[in-house]
């Protein structure tokens, strides 16, 4: 085959010169002489083949305007990928807005078996996450995606079912195990769109559905507490609703989300291509279906994405605190239900004003460890006003809101996660790992709530400022871990030349870790 030229491989930077990270390597790298390109036609991305299999290949990217081509995906799949995220937030806290409806009593729930039954949906989720890391690098994942939104909205409507805990506990593990689904697919999707730094404000505003998920939650709430029907209560219709419209967003996704920019209906040849070219930069792919134990093996070695795992843990435990128990705090500091349903709307602002921030942040200055540090401190200083002002209503309002901020920590380590992870094997796997520490964190979270420390429940209060206090730390590790393989590779570079990037080299199924080039970005 003939070797690219220069004008067929570089990404064009001047159409977005933000496009690079602070670390990224773009058409011309330094690296050891005549090393760094992967052999020819062998684990090459399927993206690598479309481009060569089209006629548009040799085409300049400057034929294709960048800036309007992201204009056109954005409105294309964004919106879907927000969708997606914001029922799954509404369906897995509907259970918080329905226990201030009344399911514990007309349920004969007692002791801790309403927390049990929040767990239990992070333990099902956990355990789906085993099968995804496997079945995502295998299957559409768009479809994928679709499939399970479908079959979660079912498992929402059929809440409405459950008659004492046993039937309550079944509809939430089914619940945990579609929606598993939800993170791993849509940081696959968003990072095949996208260069590193231009997918950070993309992850913000799917990922801000959470903070709108909120408002509408706490809408719906108080709607459905003005219902009053003798043999199907308010929180029953609430679950049917919120499932019925979580179906329909499951068939749009599958029939309008591609699964890949070369499945791309709206987008022309030359668009595909160009969009290729210009997310090649990012050296982690698009598709590549060969399974790689080696691969999989590595992640046990490496260093990032166990402190990404610890810091997703410890962020977790207050996320679940959050989501689960907030209606029910707000209750307790003295409102009755319908006006703890409204009063716990102000977190959704504060959860999407700091996901944009961040997001936004992230794009236009990357230092992706500062802004998670920044998100923890009102989380510590959340933690601290509902641990200790218990006088005030006011000041416990306020950590409520303020431990909202927090949210946006997990966009960055998704994001984070999807920038510095290559090898297809390696990634897939590693962003269910990173989904599924998630869970672990809800799984911890809840069980903080014991029935016992009713209605103060200081034990959990003061968790949520120690995990942000241990998360910030453990950030600042994982910064310096970051410095300190970036240095490592360069050294390791020995006798370098200026040599240019090869189309095979930015399509080439290789991990981090293998790959001379990369470099993580943090």
């Amino acid at each position: 085959m003939e070797q690219p030229t220069k004008s067929e491989i570089i990404t064009d930077t001047k159409a977005d010169p933000s496009s690079q990270d602070n670390s990224s390597i773009n058409a011309q790298v330094v690296g050891e002489k005549g090393t760094g390109v992967g052999p020819h036609g062998r684990d090459l991305d399927q993206a690598y083949w479309y481009i060569h299999g089209s006629a548009h290949h040799g085409m300049e990217n400057a034929a294709v305007d960048i800036k309007a081509l992201r204009r056109k995906i954005d409105w294309w799949i964004v919106p879907i990928m927000f969708a997606c995220y914001t029922m799954q937030f509404i369906d897995k806290v509907s259970l918080n807005y329905a226990a201030v409806m009344g399911l514990n009593k007309e349920l004969k729930l007692k002791g801790n078996e309403f927390t049990n039954a929040a767990t239990w949906f992070f333990i099902a989720y956990l355990i789906a996450e085993v099968p995804n890391g496997i079945v995502l690098q295998k299957v559409p994942v768009a479809k994928w995606l679709g499939a399970n939104v479908f079959l979660w909205g079912i498992a929402t409507a059929c809440t409405a079912a459950a008659h004492n805990y046993a039937t309550l506990l079944t509809a939430r593990i089914f619940l945990g195990i579609f929606e598993a689904a939800i993170a791993p697919s849509l940081m696959l999707l968003s990072s095949q769109w996208y260069t590193k730094s231009e997918a950070a404000p993309r992850f913000s505003i799917w990922y801000a559905g959470l903070g709108v998920g909120q408002i509408i939650g706490g809408i719906v709430s108080y709607a459905f507490q003005q219902v009053k029907h003798p043999s199907f209560s308010g929180w029953k219709i609430m679950f049917v609703v919120l499932g019925l419209v979580t179906i329909i967003i499951g068939v749009i996704t599958i029939l309008i989300l591609p699964d890949s920019p070369m499945q791309a209906r709206f987008l022309s040849e030359a668009e595909k291509v160009a969009l290729l070219k210009h997310v090649s930069v990012n050296q982690t792919g698009i598709s590549q279906k060969k399974y790689k134990p080696q691969q999989a093996l590595e992640i046990l070695l490496d260093i990032q994405l166990w402190l990404m795992t610890l810091v997703t843990i410890l962020i977790s435990i207050s996320s679940g605190v959050v989501t689960t128990y907030s209606a029910t705090l707000i209750r307790n500091f003295g409102y009755k239900p319908p006006t703890a349903a409204l009063l716990n709307m102000p977190s959704g602002i504060i959860s999407i004003a700091s996901t944009l921030i961040v997001g936004y942040g992230v794009r236009f200055t990357s230092n992706r460890w500062a802004w998670l540090i920044a998100c923890c401190v009102p989380g510590i200083l959340g933690g601290g006003l509902l641990s200790f002002a218990t006088g005030s209503k006011a000041a416990q309002l306020a950590g409520i809101y303020l431990v909202n901020a927090i949210t946006a920590t997990l966009i960055v380590i998704y994001q984070w996660t999807s920038a510095n992870v290559a090898g297809q094997t390696k990634r897939v796997i590693g962003l269910a790992l990173i989904s599924g520490s998630f869970s672990v964190g809800n799984i911890i979270g809840p069980q903080t709530f014991q029935a016992k420390d009713a209605p103060a429940f200081t034990p959990a209060k003061i968790t949520v400022m120690a995990t942000q206090a241990s998360a910030a730390v453990m950030t600042f590790v994982l910064f310096l871990y970051y410095v300190w393989a970036n240095k490592r590779k360069d050294s390791r570079a020995g006798s370098v030349d200026v040599i240019e990037q090869t189309e095979e080299h930015m399509w080439e199924d290789q991990t981090d870790k293998e790959n001379k080039t990369f470099r993580y970005v943090y």
